[in-house]
């Protein structure tokens, strides 16, 4: 039985260019599982007020559980509304990022070198830290990451989270797939009963396998991400976006036999 879904948010459950964002019969589906016990977390790229406002901007009527944020972090639902971390696994995450970007300030010198000197591509900056990158194309992010994969050889710990023009520096042992993990152990779930969605490279972690037994992905998803999916034994969906959610849980719940016990 699955006991706990992960998804992704944008291109995933929300399509931003159709109406509806989100198809209606994933919503009667999430509300269904919800019922019957099954956590839901919304695993996502965006920080935690970023999804709190996507949930109010699309209208959700079902709510997650647990909302995975900034491709690492761990919140749950505080009683009487609204978020908050759950367990230490956040403070923990931040501790080491901090130390991180002591030990890799060299790394990152020659990555914003790099980037001044052969790309249009500008550096994301959170007060003094560069902690991403924004490319003109995918063709030019193609480029950097190339560079970033040989520069961070020396500094295996030192990695990231792309998500098309789009990348996020991080520590190699904090992602998508690491934080569902902690999740997972938090409520008592282990790798046989998760399920997970998601559509872009930063999704990898969390449908490699290693964390969830079930994954899927939407036709919508990068060429990575299907082949991590197929590798994994999972399900490539024809649909877009929700449609895609949908088709993949309806054919692990009902051609597994995974759904609520009767």
């Amino acid at each position: 039985m699955i006991k706990l879904l992960s998804t992704d948010f944008d291109g995933t459950l929300v399509n931003h260019f159709e109406q509806p964002p989100i198809i209606p019969d994933l919503i009667a589906l999430l509300r269904k599982l919800r019922k019957a016990g099954i956590f839901w977390a919304i695993n996502t790229g965006r920080d935690l007020g970023h999804i709190v406002h996507g949930l109010d901007e699309f209208g959700f009527p079902v709510q997650p559980d647990f909302v995975l944020t900034s491709e690492r972090d761990v919140f749950h639902k505080r009683d009487g509304g609204g978020w908050q971390p759950y367990g230490d696994w956040n403070e923990r995450c931040a501790q080491a990022h901090d130390d991180l970007y002591v030990q890799a300030q060299p790394l990152l010198d020659s990555i914003l070198r790099f980037l001044e000197r052969e790309t249009s591509a500008q550096a994301i900056w959170d007060q003094s830290r560069p902690v991403g990158l924004v490319a003109e194309s995918e063709v030019e992010m193609d480029r950097i990451i190339a560079f970033i994969e040989t520069a961070r050889e020396q500094m295996p710990l030192f990695a990231f989270q792309r998500n098309t023009r789009y990348v996020r520096f991080c520590h190699a042992d904090y992602s998508k797939g690491a934080a569902l993990g902690e999740l997972s152990r938090l409520i008592g779930v282990n790798r046989e009963e998760v399920f997970a969605c998601g559509d872009h490279h930063n999704d990898i972690s969390m449908l490699d396998g290693k964390f969830a037994r079930w994954v899927s992905c939407p036709g919508n998803s990068a060429e990575a991400i299907k082949e991590t999916v197929r590798h994994a034994g999972g399900y490539v969906a024809r649909g877009i976006a929700s449609e895609g959610v949908h088709e993949g849980l309806i054919y692990f719940l009902e051609g597994y036999g995974l759904g609520p016990r009767r």
